[in-house]
């Protein structure tokens, strides 16, 4: 064998030994990449709160990234941070919820299409039922993302924010609790919680409201009654715009100070 065949032999055994490295340390970081990925998504599907604030997250980055190229004074930006939609769009039962509840409460239905399409989303997602989401909306807030009671529950669920505050913190903060997506997410989950510590639908619509033992001031009945009205509605029945009040209401006594079994004492599990 001459000196150049060697020295070709040579090259292509280094070249080959090379690609050989290279597709294994390509091979393995894959494969740490896939680990990486599969223990997010598991992660993501177990904590259905962490994808949520995570959404949140991503979007605000968006939005303060085109903020930063473009500016807020633009016409699409208001639309696009409006929560508002069509309500045309919603399947039956969700536009038939929407409409009729925007006629009870006067409230306009395009942002009533977000919170119901929400409240539905988060029941897919949770087991729970969506019409008991709505209703306890209605009963506390009538639909007030804005509402506070004189103990300091606020916006749509009137949940005490100063005791759940970390459940805002993947949302930006306390201040999130005015959000009506952002208070329907957290209520909710509160809801489930008191739920699942009462063991009791019923227990856990008078954990929610904060009453001790089982006089609840009829709040319990008055949000099964809601519910009842909203299946039917959703069913494609014609129901009476019952009037409700609404706990958060001025009209309405205030609310008794918390006691041990309030919401408002409930601490994070």
């Amino acid at each position: 064998m001459t000196a150049s065949n060697k020295f070709t032999l040579g090259l292509r055994t280094f070249a080959s030994d090379v690609a050989q490295g290279l597709f294994e340390v390509t091979h393995s970081g894959l494969a740490v990449v896939g680990l990486v990925v599969m223990f997010a998504a598991i992660m993501l599907a177990v904590r259905p709160d962490l994808r949520q604030g995570g959404e949140v997250k991503l979007i605000s980055w968006l939005q303060a990234r085109q903020a930063a190229v473009s500016g807020w004074n633009s016409g699409m930006d208001s639309v696009d941070r409006a929560t508002a939609s069509d309500p045309r769009d919603l399947p039956r039962q969700q536009a038939a919820l929407a409409y009729w509840l925007s006629r009870k409460y006067r409230v306009a239905p395009e942002p009533l299409s977000v919170l119901v399409t929400e409240a539905y989303e988060i029941g897919q997602r949770n087991r729970q039922d969506p019409t008991l989401i709505l209703a306890v909306m209605a009963v506390e807030s009538g639909f007030n993302p804005f509402a506070q009671s004189p103990v300091g529950a606020q916006g749509l669920m009137q949940v005490m924010t100063r005791v759940h505050s970390d459940k805002y913190e993947s949302f930006g903060g306390k201040f999130a609790a005015f959000d009506p997506v952002t208070n329907l997410r957290v209520g909710a989950s509160v809801l489930q919680e008191c739920v699942k510590r009462a063991g009791t639908l019923e227990g856990g619509l008078r954990c929610y409201v904060g009453a001790t033992g089982i006089d609840d001031g009829g709040y319990a009945d008055k949000v099964m009654a809601e519910r009842a009205r909203l299946q039917l509605v959703a069913k494609g029945q014609t129901v009476p715009l019952v009037t409700v009040q609404t706990v958060a209401a001025p009209a309405l006594p205030a609310k008794p100070e918390p006691g041990p079994d309030k919401v408002a004492m409930l601490t994070p599990s």
